[in-house]
């Protein structure tokens, strides 16, 4: 017998509050772009990629790695963990791997928030923030950033409450660039309770030149604190997704519990133990990211007279309600940039002649 007269209604099968929820946005295939306006290729200067090639050895160490595919990789990543620990200075005990610090931040907030906790943040900073807040049930608590378009650390340490369980530091924020010194980080650090995690998430800190920025591993005798790293931009291996946290035993020990298992691919662990035989080859390539941002960086002032001082692999244009506009004119032009709605745009430093074509690009949209 079939139903003629009702209509029936679909069951909702998911989280009402995830409609209101943001997609995270990757960058756009400059493959896609090049083809629509019919170029032979197109630049892609949004997703802070650095843009010399695998680190020597990684390539051959991934190929002899996945011929074990048929295997599942170590899941205490020991060897990796162990080089890490070494590099370092810090035990490896105190390490947790996972598929990106992304998702090593994602893991945090599962170790620390209930549904209703409170998680603090400087906005505007990494986009993937809100959401890792969203799907664990916590309660996302943004804080507006500074004239500067930096954290404003007092104003975050007045934001804790007796829900707070977890801050995220940014630093280098993303995608402002901006950094947060030593001073203010030390009063910030003796301002919070001694019972609420502070993650500093370090993914840019390779690109760091400014000496009065401290390197989060410093604070190493805070209980409280943990440090967030990853190998998808200075090492090169974001097509692997690898990072890894350093914290004081017992968190990493509960972060390691509440990764997926197996996570910390095959491939990845064999592409990170060989990058990282590589670091002055990482020095090198990144001294080379920092002369362009600095050039990059004076060109655009003489358009955008605000462009803040970057201590990433970006840079940060702060044109409000212009953002959206100038990524177009950008990407008609060949070259895709990353704009924030009301905020501004995001552009990853690239070659010297990606770069002069982004500075084209820019001086057409903004004169």
């Amino acid at each position: 017998m079939t139903d003629t007269g009702r209509q029936r209604s679909t069951p909702r099968l998911t989280r009402s509050d995830l409609d209101a929820l943001p997609n995270y946005v990757p960058g756009r295939s400059p493959v896609d772009l090049a083809r629509e306006l019919g170029l032979p290729e197109a630049i892609k200067l949004a997703s802070n990629e650095v843009p010399y090639g695998p680190l020597p050895g990684v390539v051959e160490a991934v190929a002899e790695a996945v011929t074990g595919v048929h295997r599942y990789p170590d899941m205490g990543v020991v060897a990796l963990r162990q080089a890490l620990a070494e590099m370092y200075g810090v035990d490896p005990d105190r390490i947790a791997t996972g598929c990106g610090s992304v998702a090593l931040a994602e893991h945090l907030v599962r170790a620390t928030c209930l549904p209703g906790d409170e998680l603090v943040y400087s906005w505007r900073s990494f986009e993937a923030y809100p959401i890792i807040a969203a799907t664990s049930g916590a309660s996302n608590v943004r804080v507006p950033n500074d004239a500067g378009h930096g954290h404003d650390l007092a104003a975050m340490a007045a934001a804790v409450t007796d829900q707070t369980r977890m801050i995220l530091v940014c630093n280098p924020n993303n995608p402002t660039g901006t950094a947060v010194r030593r001073p203010e980080l030390d009063r910030f650090l003796d301002a919070v309770p001694d019972d609420v995690l502070v993650v500093i998430d370090e993914a840019y800190r390779e690109f760091v030149t400014d000496p009065e920025v401290p390197d989060g591993l410093g604070y190493g005798d805070r209980p409280n604190v943990v440090v967030l790293r990853t190998l998808s931009k200075a090492w090169g291996l974001a097509g692997l997704r690898i990072g890894f946290l350093v914290a004081q035993p017992e968190v990493a020990a509960a972060v390691r519990k509440v990764v997926t298992p197996f996570s910390t691919s095959l491939a990845a662990q064999a592409g990170a133990l060989a990058a990282l035989t590589q670091a002055d080859e990482v020095r090198r390539r990144c001294a080379l990211v920092v002369a362009e941002r600095e050039r990059v960086t004076e060109a655009l002032r003489k358009l955008v007279p605000d462009v803040p001082d970057s201590q990433a692999n970006f840079v940060w244009l702060p044109l409000g309600d212009r953002a959206v506009e100038f990524g177009k004119v950008c990407e008609s032009r060949g070259v895709i940039v990353r704009p924030f709605a009301g905020d501004g745009v995001r552009v990853t430093i690239g070659t010297p002649a990606e770069n002069d074509a982004f500075l084209a690009a820019a001086e057409a949209a903004l004169t």
